[in-house]
């Protein structure tokens, strides 16, 4: 709860993938302990193990341990000590199938011999899988991520409940694993991704393989902030466009300020969120909440997009890959095919953008102190 407390808003994702490592830590170590001493936790028969506990004790170690390991990688890209860019290995698919076929036909077996080097041959492919998923998975997607592990994290629990005789971890851990497989899969389809490749890992690689990786140089227009706002003044409807080059610069407090400004002017202000904006699920919900900026100003993609044509200023603060274009028209790029928001259609478009610079890759990491207008 302390570190809870001491933690800034902008390393909340850090902070939730960390906290998710400690549950996959959690359910490995009371498998481990169950195993070599079964006795203590009422799961020993006459043939040793009971082998429904078997089962529970299998499943249990190895969604902790893909929960861990993937975690701690989900943590190091967060955190900036990894590269958040996707690291695609050789034969990735056919690498993580194989291992993932080998601990379940491990679990089956084990229920019929529970020979130690079983059971921990489960626990070792088990880390080494949850590192070979999340490693070919870009910054980009990240919020599904922290989902994904949010419910891997749940079902780990519920399976050492189960090991446990623990009715509370079992009815808790299968709410966390339920309603965070329901928010991966809501996420995926807001992003036109395939549930079965983010489970698989990896999902938007081959498209980032595919990418030219050149460097575009498009013409803009650079504008100080008194022209930024003598635009923003005199317009009728602002849509702010927040992503996570505003929470790196923890300007939600500022900007929630500037929106009562222009309100005193009469112009009307909203929030358009993308639902991958951000490094976690509902991020940028969080941090305009903590700014106390009303409910009733936000909302969501399929809410705000038709309103960007009759808007006369769209201000773009750090949100760059969920404002682009290209995921319409551009095949190569990695963010092909993610329903975006429909910015262009303003009649301007402000962008606070640290460099100006455009690539293949969707800049998601990018904030700035520069506006733009288009």
């Amino acid at each position: 709860m302390v570190t809870a407390r001491k933690i800034q808003m902008t390393a909340m994702p850090q902070l939730v993938a960390a906290f998710h490592s400690l549950v996959g830590m959690a359910a490995v170590l009371v498998g481990a302990a169950a195993f070599l001493n079964p006795d203590a936790f009422g799961i020993l028969g006459p043939d040793g193990i009971l082998q429904v506990s078997r089962v529970e004790m299998g499943l249990g170690v190895a969604i902790g341990a893909i929960t861990f390991s993937g975690s701690v990688i989900a943590f190091l890209k967060l955190n900036g000590n990894m590269s958040g860019k996707p690291i695609l290995l050789p034969g990735r698919h056919v690498i993580n199938l194989s291992t993932l076929v080998a601990i379940l036909g491990l679990i089956a077996y084990f229920t019929q011999d529970q020979a130690p080097w079983i059971f921990f041959t489960v626990m070792a492919l088990s880390f080494a899988i949850g590192f070979l998923l999340i490693i070919p998975i870009g910054g980009a997607d990240m919020p599904v991520v922290i989902s994904m592990l949010n419910s891997y994290s749940g079902w780990a629990a519920a399976a050492m409940g189960f090991t446990l005789h623990n009715s509370a971890m079992i009815i808790t851990g299968a709410l966390v694993g339920s309603s965070g497989a329901i928010l991966s899969y809501i996420m995926c389809r807001a992003m036109n991704r395939s549930f079965i490749s983010v489970i698989a890992g990896g999902f938007g690689g081959d498209a980032v393989a595919g990418a030219s990786g050149e460097v575009i140089d498009r013409p803009y227009k650079r504008g100080s902030a008194e022209d930024a706002a003598f635009l923003m003044s005199q317009a009728d409807q602002v849509i702010i466009v927040p992503g996570y080059g505003m929470a790196v610069s923890q300007a939600q407090h500022a900007l929630r300020e500037m929106a009562d400004l222009l309100k005193e002017q009469g112009v009307r202000v909203k929030y358009a969120i993308h639902p991958v904006a951000g490094r976690m699920p509902g991020h940028m919900n969080v941090l305009l909440a903590e700014a106390n900026v009303p409910y009733d100003e936000v909302f969501e993609l399929e809410d705000i997009n038709s309103e960007f044509a009759q808007t006369d200023v769209a201000f773009v603060i750090g949100a760059n890959d969920v404002t682009n274009p290209a995921a319409k028209t551009d095949k190569s790029s990695p963010i092909y095919g993610m329903p975006v928001l429909d910015v262009e259609k303003a009649r301007t478009v402000l962008f606070v953008k640290r460099s100006m610079g455009a690539s293949a890759m969707p800049a998601s990491t990018t904030n700035s102190s520069t506006a733009t207008t288009r």
